[in-house]
Order: structure tokens, then sequence, then C-alpha cells
């Protein structure tokens, strides 16, 4: 089945890491629009492909998935236009909406979110959400642990994050352990400056399912360390993920073994980082040809969202947030 991808947004992060994946897919065409057109003239001379004109032409050109690769500043102005056209399929890089920057989330790009997700059902879009470390080696191990060995209910999670990660990180939490039902937050007295100034985060919560845990979201992490540090904590069990794809640590209560595995020395952990974004455009691309659901659902951006906006409204009224009742979903 050939298919037709258009990219709205060819900066960075689409020249580094989502076209040069497509460009090898032999039943793959590329479209292009950026609003520098440059930009997307320079991405079609270097990958192949098309440059349009307009986000209205790209739309009536009807490809099977528009990549939101704009960043996340401005994708909300740019996916609304966007919707305008009734598009078969959206992909979004993360965060879905973050109007200063993804550092700075307020509550504002949750309700922003939410309308746009709203509008896309209404206009027959299937959306979906990169998340790319759900497809890290040792996530996607995780996963198959917990599910074959029958480790019984979550207990507890635990999370230490540099912002960098954070949208990543609150989204592996629910999807490993479930959607958040209350957080209770306090927010840090000093300010770092790594893109736009944010203050550390620290909140506890309680899962839809019962379980409980922790975060700490920083700039204050070194870039030479781990980026995070994710304890998933069960009945039979216990996991331990460390960086990008880098450390992974099994604790299990029923055989009483621990299990460590690490990158080889000669392996990279951006070298795996920038291999995730082709698992997950991949897969995306082959539930299209399967007619199935996308892997990582646009609802996911907004559970992500919605648990950034609860953490942001308990640390400034200082008060436990009901997450559902205050952030209600679509």
């Amino acid at each position: 089945m050939a298919l037709t991808v258009g990219i709205v947004g060819t900066g960075g992060i689409a020249k580094t890491r989502y076209v040069p994946f497509l460009a090898k897919v032999d039943d793959v065409s590329l479209l292009y629009w950026n609003r520098t057109r440059q930009k997307a003239e320079d991405c079609a001379a270097q990958f192949g492909g098309k440059v349009l004109g307009s986000i209205e032409d790209l739309v009536a050109a009807r490809p099977d998935a528009i990549l939101v690769l704009t960043n996340e500043m401005a994708r909300y102005e740019v996916a609304m236009k966007l919707l305008a056209g009734r598009p078969r399929r959206l992909f979004f890089e993360k965060p879905l909406v973050a109007m200063e920057g993804q550092a700075r989330v307020r509550e504002k790009d949750f309700h922003l979110a939410r309308e746009l997700l709203q509008r896309a059902r209404d206009g027959g879009t299937e959306t979906a959400m990169v998340f790319n470390y759900r497809f890290f080696d040792v996530v996607q191990t995780a996963r198959r642990i917990i599910q074959e060995r029958s480790w019984g209910k979550f207990l507890h999670a635990a999370a230490f994050v540099h912002y960098a990660c954070w949208s990543h990180a609150i989204d592996l939490l629910q999807w490993f352990a479930g959607p958040v039902a209350r957080v209770s937050a306090l927010a840090g007295p000093v300010e770092y400056d790594w893109s736009g100034k944010a203050c550390d985060m620290a909140g506890s919560f309680v899962l839809e399912n019962q379980a409980t845990g922790t975060i700490l979201g920083t700039q204050g992490m070194s870039f030479t360390g781990p980026l995070f540090d994710i304890v998933l904590s069960l009945e039979g069990g216990r996991l331990r993920l460390r960086c990008l794809d880098c450390e992974m640590e099994v604790i299990d209560y029923n055989t009483r073994h621990v299990e460590r595995s690490a990158l080889t020395p000669h392996i990279s952990r951006w070298d795996t980082y920038g291999a995730s974004f082709g698992r997950s455009v991949g897969a995306y691309l082959q539930s299209i040809r399967d007619g199935g659901e996308p892997p990582v659902p646009g609802l996911a951006g907004l559970r992500e969202l919605q648990f950034e906006a609860a953490l942001k409204r308990s640390a400034a009224e200082g008060r436990p947030v009901d997450v559902q009742k205050e952030f209600p979903l679509l």
C-alpha cells in the first residue's frame, strides 16, 4: 500500500529525526509545507518530495497522514488551520500544545489541546502522538515483563525527571499504571533557564486504580547524567528505567532474582534516542496500512497535558486537585 505523508514544519526535528527515516521507506512519498518556504525547499532537495505553497494546498492533496512537526508554541495555530480542511489523519510531535514552551505548560494549554482534539473528532480526523519513548527497547521489554509474569496490581510509581523528558515521563507513567485521579503539588523557588525559565515541581498523585506515586521535575539536573529515573512497583515485582533506553533493573519477587540490562559500550544513548523516532513513525505507518488504530492516540497527548495542568493548579492554589472532575477529557 503506497502512502503519501505530509510534513508540516521542516525545522531541525523534522530534518534530523523524521524525514531521514521516511525518505528510506519505499512506499512513502513526501509533501512539505513550512512557513519559510526555503526551508521546505532545502528539505525536498535533500530527501526528495514536493513542496506545496500553503497549508490549504497540502490538505487538498489528501495525504494519508500529516505529521505536525512545528515547535510546540505554534502547533495549536497550525493544527487548527489544518483541521479546517478535514484531513484524514494528523500525527503530532509532543507536547500536543505548549504556548510558552514545553518547560512552561499552563492550564490554557490543556484547554486548547482539548479544543483541538474535539475539532478533529467532529471533523472525522484521526489523531496520533509520537511519544517515542514508548518505543525504547527497555520500555517495550518492561511492558512484556509486566504482561507475561502476572505481577498483579500496580502499587506505586516514582519519577525523577529533567524537563527535557517531562512530557514523555508523564506519558510513560500513565501508559504503564493508568490515568491519574488526584494530584497535590509544590513548586520550588528556583527558576532554571532552559527552553524558557521553569521552577522545580514536586507532586504526589493517586491513580484511578488507587496506586500512588510521586514525580519531581527539574531543569537543575545535569545533561551528563541520566535524564530520568522511573520506578514502577507492582505486587509481584519492581522495575526501574533510567535515561534514554539505557538501563533497566527488574526485581522479581516471585523468583527472587534481580535482572539488569544496559547499553553496550559502543552504543550512545543518543543513538537509541534517535532510532526510537523511526520505530514510532514506522509503527504509525503500519497501523495505517493495516487499517487499525494508531499505536499512540492523540488522546495520550491530552492526558499528558491534563496531568501537567493539574500539577500547576495544585501548586498555585495550595490544594489537592480532582483531575478528572476539574480537567475533564473529551
